[in-house]
């Protein structure tokens, strides 16, 4: 295994900023926020102190290698909704560490009572998709125009872009209109359908 997963605490802030700046910008592009910056970290903690965020790291020797993080808001009409995020050191894909940090989040959403958990992701991002079915998401939705990296936001606004939002499944490349040809620039949410046994 060579990793130890546990939960996230204030004092790994910079590590996590370390972790982040070692990612592609591609597999940040789901998160919602740039993780690369200090403040977007500080918020994390904060969430994670108010409740609203629920979070593990994985280590191994010391250096960060994954997180995930359960994010739910316990004050909203969705309260029983909770988003996993996930994210592996590339070199480290592939070898279960990923299913470990999400059976990890998976107990948490348990512990919440949460009913059904999501998750973002581009759809290019096969190794991730692929978990995630494996453990019963299904394809939910395709939002158009939510994901955009600095170096393609002037070109998606003469192209647009699409977005996926999946529940648990697998998308489909066939939704015709030239869709394949903007695929990469996609976000896929997944669900599943209930966490409760």
């Amino acid at each position: 295994m060579g990793y130890h997963i546990r939960r996230f605490e204030p004092k790994d802030a910079a590590a996590m900023l370390a972790f982040a700046e070692t990612l592609p910008e591609h597999d940040l592009l789901f998160l919602g926020r740039d993780l690369r910056h200090p403040r977007v970290i500080a918020a994390w903690v904060a969430a994670i102190d108010e409740g609203y965020i629920d979070s593990l790291i994985a280590e191994d020797g010391g250096t960060f290698v994954g997180t995930a993080a359960l994010v739910r808001d316990p004050l909203s009409w969705s309260a029983h909704v909770g988003e996993i995020r996930l994210l592996v050191a590339p070199g480290k894909r592939g070898a279960g560490l990923g299913r470990d940090l999400l059976e990890g989040i998976y107990s948490i959403a348990l512990e919440r009572r949460l009913e059904k958990i999501t998750a973002h992701m581009t759809p290019d991002q096969i190794g991730s998709v692929m978990l995630f079915e494996s453990l019963g998401f299904r394809a939910e939705a395709l939002l158009k125009d939510q994901v955009r990296d600095r170096v393609v936001a002037a070109a998606a606004q003469r192209s647009g872009e699409w977005r996926f939002v999946l529940a648990g499944g697998v998308p489909r490349r066939d939704h015709g209109g030239g869709c394949a040809s903007l695929w990469r620039y996609a976000r896929l949410v997944w669900a599943g359908s209930r966490v409760r046994p």
